[in-house]
């Protein structure tokens, strides 16, 4: 079967759907997914809201926008890539209230941390970043000599075992050295972190600047239209982050950065007060209520 007949089967279905189920709204994020749920909403008359979280649009709120009763936006120059029926709206990024909730001496506890730790986190997203892991695996002497630091290393599944076995940690090294393929609990442990290293997708920047905590962005560099380069100059240049290439992780340069942000607790601390300009803070708000007016048919013209 060709993806157009895939995507006219799953249209057929969205709407077979919506007969039995009769939304008030329908709201999309992107990707295939929700190209046919998005078709079926606008070709049933129900209110479609897209909600695009990256600098640069991806092929699917590109389609959908044309036909959407609303467009929400990160990035105000994410509209650039948008021949929206409506004017988007910037909105920020919406993030679970637990972020705002969890405090840090909650979250230390929760850790088996102590208050006065400091604590760097490495995430390289869901699958991981294995230049990223090697750079810190390199770092292992340079991190551990500094005194009270804990490290939680957020690995991806597929390099776990690679980097247990490069960092072969003691038992004594393990209680500073935390290593896991996946971290669930992501709110505890952004609250709980005084500097992370991390890639540049949307909804990781924006978990990280609405907890307020200073960061080193790698931008994975074979993302579509490289929107992660563009979110993360984004917190840049409202001074929240820095901004290291991919290709220059595994350098003595990135190593003297992590280190050097790692010792300096006034620049920490100008970061994260930095990161309000782009928290998400009200973002989930300000979107239900964008759908619930659409739902009520004001689309807010």
């Amino acid at each position: 079967m060709t993806s157009g007949a895939k995507l006219l089967k799953a249209t057929r279905a969205a709407k077979r759907l919506f007969a039995r189920k009769r939304p008030d709204a329908v709201v999309t994020f992107g990707a295939y997914v929700s190209i046919p749920v998005g078709r079926a909403a606008f070709e049933k008359g129900i209110p479609l809201i897209i909600h695009e979280q990256n600098s640069v649009p991806g092929m699917a709120n590109a389609y959908l926008a044309k036909h959407a009763t609303a467009v929400a936006l990160t990035y105000a120059e994410s509209a650039a890539g948008l021949e929206a029926a409506r004017e988007p709206v910037v909105l920020g990024n919406p993030v679970r209230a637990s972020f705002e909730t969890c405090t840090r001496d909650e979250a230390r506890a929760a850790l088996g941390i102590s208050a006065d730790a400091l604590v760097l986190l490495v995430m390289g997203g869901s699958l991981g970043a294995q230049h990223v892991n090697k750079a810190l695996c390199d770092m292992k002497e340079r991190l551990l000599a500094i005194d009270g630091l804990h490290v939680i290393q957020s690995t991806g599944e597929g390099d776990y075992d690679n980097v247990l076995s490069q960092l072969a940690l003691s038992d004594a090294e393990r209680a500073r050295w935390h290593v896991s393929p996946y971290i669930d609990s992501m709110n505890e442990v952004l609250v709980a972190s005084d500097l992370v290293i991390s890639r540049a997708g949307a909804s990781s920047v924006a978990e990280i600047m609405t907890v307020g905590v200073p960061c080193v962005l790698i931008p994975y560099p074979h993302a579509r239209g490289d929107h992660q380069t563009l979110n993360a100059r984004s917190c840049v240049a409202v001074g929240a982050a820095r901004l290291v290439p991919d290709s220059e992780v595994e350098t003595e340069a990135f190593s003297d950065l992590i280190i050097g942000l790692l010792g300096d607790g006034a620049c920490r601390d100008t970061m994260a007060k930095a990161c309000k300009e782009l928290s998400g803070s009200d973002a989930r708000m300000r979107l239900a209520d964008m759908v619930e007016q659409c739902a009520r048919g004001n689309d807010g013209e």
